[in-house]
């Protein structure tokens, strides 16, 4: 008979040190720590949570015009990201070995060559390893002015111990293809970092976990306006006190919320899944499979690797 395996799994809502790369990076390490001290095995960290998702700053955009002020925010902002081989990545690595967990890391991403920022989720193995990453397909709204477009070629998956794993970031999951392209590959666990605290979010999070027949795992920042720094205070004055209230959630295949969702602190979710579960929601509803209707429907996806065994 087939012994279905529990995992215990874990979210991140916190605030990040925003527009500070090295204190950014050792509140990652501090939440690793508690992550592995809970017993998690999986960890999921917000959208761009290094060095912040910069809601509530205009960039100064124009259209068809830059000032000073946009390209002075730009380097601040610019100069405080993640490249894939920073030394900080690989100390990132040391504090996920450390913890013996899988983690995926949502961060704001710069290119070396060229120097273009991609909003993107690192993802590193138990043994600290850096395997790979998924960046933004397309950036919503401003964000465009700040962050490139990605293809293809970074819709990544991973066969592990734990299940299959990949995840988009937050709009990319209203795109039903995309989303598609992960269902296709065998998800077993979706992780959808976000910036988006609206109630709504948990609606389409609860849509994707029946739509997929995954678990999913949604994580969100909780910021308020005083952990913005000074210099931007001015800058923020008709934004609310509370600028992202969380929402983070651990939802079921079967669309039961099994834990949060956590809103207006920070904290730790976590979830003991039962992969019993994902076999059982397949009996009246597999969107890759006896629903799939191949005969009709035809996805190609152009540049997308094949799932990585870990």
């Amino acid at each position: 008979m087939v012994q279905f395996k529990t995992v215990k799994v874990g979210v991140v809502q916190a605030t990040p040190a925003l527009f500070d790369l090295e204190a950014s990076v050792e509140l990652v390490i501090r939440w690793i720590e508690k992550a592995a001290q809970a017993g998690c095995r999986l960890l999921l960290f917000p959208e761009s949570f290094i060095p912040c998702y910069p809601r509530g700053l205009t960039f100064d955009a124009i259209v068809g015009r830059r000032t000073d002020k946009s390209r002075d925010l730009w380097l601040d902002y610019w100069a405080n990201s993640l490249e894939e081989t920073s030394p900080y990545v690989q100390k990132i690595g040391e504090a996920v070995k450390k913890a013996g967990l899988f983690m995926a890391l949502g961060v704001t991403e710069r290119d070396p060559i060229g120097g273009t920022l991609h909003c993107a989720l690192f993802y590193f193995g138990k043994d600290g390893t850096f395997l790979g990453k998924h960046r933004k397909l397309k950036p919503t709204g401003l964000e465009r002015y700040i962050w490139g477009e990605s293809d293809g070629r970074t819709l990544v998956s991973f066969s592990t111990d734990l299940g299959r794993i990949g995840g988009l970031i937050c709009w990319e999951n209203y795109m039903p293809l995309a989303r598609t392209a992960l269902y296709q590959q065998g998800i077993d666990l979706y992780l959808a970092p976000t910036a988006d605290s609206r109630d709504s979010w948990q609606a389409t999070m609860q849509h994707i976990a029946l739509e997929g027949r995954c678990f999913v795992l949604a994580s969100n920042q909780f910021v308020r306006k005083a952990d913005y720094p000074e210099r931007y205070q001015p800058d923020l004055v008709n934004e609310p006190d509370i600028m992202s209230r969380g929402g983070s959630v651990i939802i079921s295949p079967l669309g039961e919320m099994l834990a949060g969702p956590l809103w207006n602190q920070e904290g730790l979710l976590t979830a003991e899944l039962d992969f019993a579960t994902l076999a059982k929601s397949k009996l009246d509803f597999d969107c890759v499979g006896h629903y799939a209707r191949n005969d009709v429907f035809k996805l190609e996806v152009v540049g997308q690797p094949p799932i990585q065994n870990i």
